[in-house]
């Protein structure tokens, strides 16, 4: 993936609709969750084999939720002056040491607590 040329290609669609001044960090966010929102709807009552055999048309849909979710992050990433692989490589260090492959693997308890159902 080439951010650049995506955030390139990303701020010329916003320039040519003078949208700038709408793409602050709040209005980004919001946008975003909406988006995730329609992701979320997607998937809200399939089970799991059904979440993880899309048919096409769903499959089509999803992408296309996807790339509006990575696009709202990377307009945010972009107006927070934030290097979204340098951020990421941080926050995966970071994750290695707070769940470390031998108390982790398998485990879906969060920081260390039960899950209650």
């Amino acid at each position: 993936m080439d951010i650049e040329k995506i955030k390139q290609r990303i701020q010329k669609f916003s320039d040519d609709r003078d949208w700038n001044s709408h793409h602050n960090p709040k209005n980004l966010v919001m946008a975003l969750t909406g988006e995730v929102g329609e992701l979320n709807e997607i998937f809200q009552w399939l089970d799991f084999d059904d979440s993880t055999n899309l048919p096409p048309e769903v499959l089509e849909h999803t992408k296309e939720e996807v790339a509006d979710i990575a696009i709202y992050l990377i307009r945010l990433c972009m107006k927070l002056d934030i290097d979204l692989e340098d951020t990421i490589h941080s926050k995966m260090g970071k994750n290695e040491i707070k769940y470390p492959p031998q108390s982790s693997s398998g485990n879906q308890k969060k920081y260390g607590k039960s899950i209650n159902r």
